[in-house]
């Protein structure tokens, strides 16, 4: 199953792959907020202010899978992982995640949590398959200045 592990390379995004890790994000199937949240300069300047939580996973050079990871100070935040349909059930994201929790574990945080959209049920099995539970009494409420965000 992870045969993909003597190729594959995980390291921080760098200011210039931002527009691969967009691609990436579209041809994944993640949704995509270009005139909000997914601006490009949002983007860039959240990556100059932490730029050890914006993960990819490289095959060959090719970024095939990445992960935003953020901090509120409390809770370590595991986002907008996306793997490459071709590379998926190869062992990406269950990397992805675990780098993730590593470089959230060196700030302190000792709970990791993740937000999935709609019924995404791939999304689910990953997290249930490393270690993640449920918490079904948790409801998510969200207000929106802007649609685009």
């Amino acid at each position: 199953m992870r045969d993909l592990q003597k190729d594959m390379v995980i390291r921080p995004i760098r200011e210039e792959e931002l527009g691969t890790l967009v691609n990436l994000w579209k041809d994944s199937g993640l949704p995509f907020r270009p005139e909000g949240r997914d601006r490009m300069d949002r983007l860039s300047q959240q990556r100059k202010d932490d730029p050890d939580l914006f993960i990819g996973a490289f095959e060959k050079g090719t970024m095939i899978g990445a992960v935003i990871a953020s901090d509120d100070g409390r809770k370590g935040w595991i986002n907008r992982l996306a793997v490459l349909p071709a590379f998926r059930r190869k062992g990406v994201g269950i990397d992805l995640v675990e780098e993730s929790e590593k470089v959230l574990r060196k700030r302190e945080r000792k709970v990791f949590a993740i937000l999935i959209e709609g019924d995404n049920r791939a999304s689910e099995d990953l997290f249930v398959g490393a270690g993640y539970k449920r918490e079904d009494d948790i409801i998510y409420y969200v207000k929106r200045d802007d649609e685009a965000f």
